[in-house]
């Protein structure tokens, strides 16, 4: 009984998850229509899906596996420097970090 009520939660977080596609606060921010947003979210799952993009994920993945931060809670990502090396930084500082202004992605 208790498998199935742990996959119970799994479908519904999954659920939840899909729900939530297609539906960040940027969208309204630009004033994106519902054919915009389906458009450019069938872009996003088409561009994510390349074999160039799913191999930097691996990296990353790997990279944080290798730090011991994969998983854990600790909040830590792999972030990439602008000299070409990746080191541990708080997600939200790595993540946060988009080039506003003309700034670097990079830490």
């Amino acid at each position: 009984m208790e498998n199935v009520q742990k996959h119970t939660n799994q479908i519904t977080k999954i659920d939840m998850r899909n729900k939530l596609a297609g539906k960040h606060p940027s969208y309204d921010k630009l004033d994106m229509s519902d054919e915009e947003r389906k458009k450019k979210l069938a872009y996003d799952t088409k561009y994510q899906a390349t074999e160039k993009r799913k191999n930097y994920r691996v990296k990353l993945n790997k990279a944080n596996r290798d730090a011991g931060t994969y998983g854990n809670g600790d909040n830590l990502d792999m972030s990439h420097t602008k000299a070409g090396s990746m080191v541990t930084e708080n997600m939200k500082s790595n993540r946060g970090r988009n080039g506003h202004n003309g700034k670097s992605t990079k830490k």
